[in-house]
């Protein structure tokens, strides 16, 4: 591929503002500067560099943040800021937008994406894509709250009982809960119904993926073809 439609891919600018990148001496194939933008590179395994960051050749990007509490998942936030504005420009340009959502208050793992498909796929409730939660609870939790929650609770405009897919007792005042569905409010609803409020809210795993412990809030991370591969088995 040549190397300004390569950049212009991976949303550095138009073709124009791509080969003055290369013309200035900014952007590195391999570890050596390039200054020929028509130059011919094959992707297969292609690391190039701008302005001394590191990118992979990506044909679709898909990666993981740690979603800290205060952002929307959303491309037009409407009361605090969004979550996309925790990635680089670049991303940005290439139309990523988060799979699925977390509410604001929430923390956790969040995966990103400019493949539709993908998107569609991973978020689709027919799916049953498990997702792993941490609830801080305001009162201590008991083994009857979480038989309620594996039998079944009956939620506000909700026809059928919503059956926790799991439900353990972590600490006094800590529950891990999965879903495989993606209802709103889900969770503090569902805790709500046995008696109990949600403190605090943490997503630690979606699928097979789990969010890695050296991860900091706001930190992303490029999802690996055997990541995706593994998180699509689970479904």
């Amino acid at each position: 591929m040549q190397l300004e439609r390569l950049l212009q891919k991976h949303g550095f600018g138009t073709r124009k503002a791509c080969r003055a990148l290369v013309r200035h001496e900014r952007v590195a194939i391999n570890g050596e500067i390039c200054v020929n933008p028509f130059a011919e590179f094959p992707t297969d395994g292609l690391i190039f560099t701008v302005d001394g960051v590191d990118w992979p050749y990506c044909e679709s990007a898909t990666l993981m943040l740690n979603k800290p509490a205060g952002y929307e998942c959303s491309r037009k936030p409407q009361h605090h800021l969004g979550v996309l504005e925790l990635l680089p420009v670049p991303l940005l340009e290439r139309g990523v937008q988060p799979i699925g959502r977390l509410d604001e208050d929430t923390t956790g793992l969040l995966l990103i994406t400019d493949d539709g498909q993908l998107n569609h796929v991973l978020s689709s409730g027919k799916r049953k894509l498990p997702k792993v939660y941490l609830a801080t609870t305001k009162h201590a939790l008991d083994a009857a709250q979480i038989e309620q929650l594996l039998a079944g609770v009956l939620l506000n405009d909700e026809p059928e009982p919503i059956v926790a897919a799991g439900a353990e007792i972590v600490e006094p005042n800590l529950l891990r809960l999965t879903l495989t569905e993606g209802k709103y409010h889900q969770v503090k609803r569902m805790v709500a119904a046995v008696g109990n409020r949600v403190e605090a809210l943490h997503r630690e795993a979606v699928g097979s993926l789990v969010l890695p412990a050296d991860l900091k809030p706001g930190e992303w991370r490029w999802l690996s073809a055997v990541d995706l591969e593994n998180v699509v088995k689970t479904l």
